[in-house]
């Protein structure tokens, strides 16, 4: 059985790697990184960090290697919790949770697992949450784990 844990380094991502590890211990997971670069210069923008055009490919790639460094330390945690855990990044290109359904059926994974992260109120309603696209649109079952509780 090889499962894919989608992973940003959030508390929910973290918290979604603990509980694969007790759910699936010994089992081969696959911890998914997806960056986007539009979203990433964007985000950029309104901070004013604006950036000439020659210098943009060197900003993606320190950015992909962010992205490259973060899924590493997702596959490293995932050992620390009984995977036999091999990290993987990947540059988004429509949607982030499109990304995560492609990978899982190209690797035929047997589960996804995911933090759930979730926006709630009106911008849940109107953006949706990535765990809830990958939960509708997956053809295979998906583990949507809540993040770490924050009142204790």
């Amino acid at each position: 059985m090889t499962i894919l844990i989608a992973y940003d380094g959030s508390e929910d991502a973290k918290a979604a790697v603990a509980c694969a590890g007790r759910l699936f211990p010994g089992r081969t997971a696959v911890v998914l990184t997806v960056w986007e670069p539009v979203a990433m210069t964007a985000a950029m923008a309104p901070a004013g960090i604006m950036m000439p055009i020659a210098q943009a490919g060197v900003e993606d790639e320190a950015i992909r290697q962010a992205m490259t460094d973060l899924s590493q330390q997702g596959a490293d945690l995932a050992r620390e919790v009984g995977l036999d855990a091999h990290p993987r990044c990947d540059v988004d290109t429509a949607a982030i949770w499109g990304t995560i359904v492609d990978v899982a059926a190209e690797l035929d994974v047997e589960v996804i697992v995911t933090g759930s992260r979730g926006l709630g109120g009106v911008r849940s309603l109107l953006l949706g949450s990535t765990s809830t696209r990958v939960l509708h649109h997956a053809k295979r079952p998906v583990l949507v784990v809540p993040g770490p509780d924050k009142d204790t």
